[in-house]
């Protein structure tokens, strides 16, 4: 299962923009490193912080 996303993609899972997701990440000191984020380094610093994170679906097979 893939662990790097896109900020684009981010946004949309999480319901947010683009902006807000990059914003996020230079304040919180988490890198994008070639355009992707750790998505579970971005979902510890969420918890961390006290932001919701919304209940991902499990994939279609």
């Amino acid at each position: 299962m893939a662990n790097h996303f896109t900020p684009e993609e981010l946004a949309q899972e999480l319901g947010t923009t683009t902006r807000d997701v990059i914003e996020f990440c230079v304040k919180e000191g988490i890198p994008i490193y070639k355009g992707k984020v750790d998505r579970s380094l971005l979902t510890v610093v969420m918890k961390a912080k006290g932001i919701q994170l919304p209940k991902t679906q499990a994939a279609a097979v």
